[in-house]
């Protein structure tokens, strides 16, 4: 059985992947209470350790309390390195959290390792210093850029994923065999579920009926279709529902326009909705926090589908 560890572990998207690839889950970390709670109620057998990386139990100590360890994967926070942050100044501190993912290689010895963030990280001033720590364990190194939605989810999402292997070249990863993408509309629920509000309403706001009227425009008057707020993506503020979903973040972003034969009519994607678009099973549970919290989760995680398939990829036959 192959025992991993993840750190920056958040909700268990990473996690969730591995186990469905065969890796045991032996322990999480993360700062966040929220995240290691919601980590605990899916991973019950797993040590859980709600800390900042260098405050955890002492390296020399961990690996006594957690046993032998085959993989290790990790997500270091990701906002200082993208266009998120908007025009705020970039914490370095925050991005030097990624090379805590040696001192724990180090430590732990595992033989695989996984690395996932944003692909802004590959420019920073210390990527290709964290790539030679690794590579002085021993590490083989490989990156993929990945897009969730050619792995089955119902999103684009492109990420960087760092693989290692300490005794070979790790294997090129491959996507779902059809190819075939899911759609925005695949994690909807049925009509009546949730309440809708009229779009043309005292107070809506004037550019989020903007991004409807370039929907409209578009697709026609009794269309359905999705609004997407918070990102310049040369949209038009708006995305069919045939196409995947646009990437998740850590706030709502997607609003439903639907027609309902009298006049057209509105919500914010719902957490169950969105947690179909990030891959997880229907059993994934998510039982604390607010309604901003769980968006937040879902925001941070990566997709199990995709993780699955680079584990897959990166143990192979062993």
């Amino acid at each position: 059985m192959i025992r991993g560890v993840d750190l920056f572990c958040g909700a268990g998207g990473s996690s969730a992947g591995a186990q469905a690839a065969g890796v045991k889950m032996v322990a999480g970390v993360d700062m966040w209470a929220t995240a290691t709670e919601t980590f605990a109620a899916n991973f019950p057998d797993a040590q859980v350790f709600t800390s900042r990386l260098e405050a955890a139990p002492c390296l020399s100590d961990l690996r006594a309390e957690v046993g032998d360890v085959d993989l290790l994967l990790a997500s270091p926070e990701c906002t200082n390195h993208t266009c998120a942050k908007g025009g705020a100044p970039r914490d370095e501190a925050s991005r030097a959290t990624a090379m805590q993912v040696v001192a724990y290689a180090r430590a732990l010895r595992p033989r695989w390792l996984v690395l996932e963030n944003v692909t802004h990280m590959r420019p920073w001033s210390r990527y290709d210093e964290l790539k030679r720590a690794l590579s002085d364990l021993g590490y083989r190194l490989t990156e993929h850029v990945l897009n969730a939605a050619d792995f089955g989810v119902a999103q684009r999402r492109v990420r960087l994923f760092l693989v290692g292997d300490r005794r070979r070249h790790p294997l090129p990863c491959v996507s779902t065999p059809s190819g075939q993408q899911q759609s925005a509309a695949s994690v909807l629920d049925r009509v009546g579920v949730w309440t809708m509000s009229p779009l043309f309403k005292a107070g809506r706001a004037q550019a989020t009926l903007e991004r409807a009227g370039r929907g409209f425009q578009a697709l026609g008057e009794t269309a359905s279709f999705l609004l997407v707020y918070y990102g310049n993506d040369g949209g038009g503020g708006w995305q069919p529902l045939a196409r995947p979903l646009r990437t998740i973040t850590t706030v709502d972003r997607f609003a439903l326009v639907r027609h309902d034969g009298h006049e057209p009519r509105m919500r914010m994607l719902q957490v169950p909705e969105l947690k179909r678009a990030m891959g997880f099973d229907e059993d994934f549970a998510l039982p604390v926090g607010s309604r901003r919290d769980r968006i937040r989760l879902l925001g941070n995680a990566v997709c199990p589908p995709v993780m699955r398939a680079v584990v897959e990829s990166l143990v192979g036959t062993c």
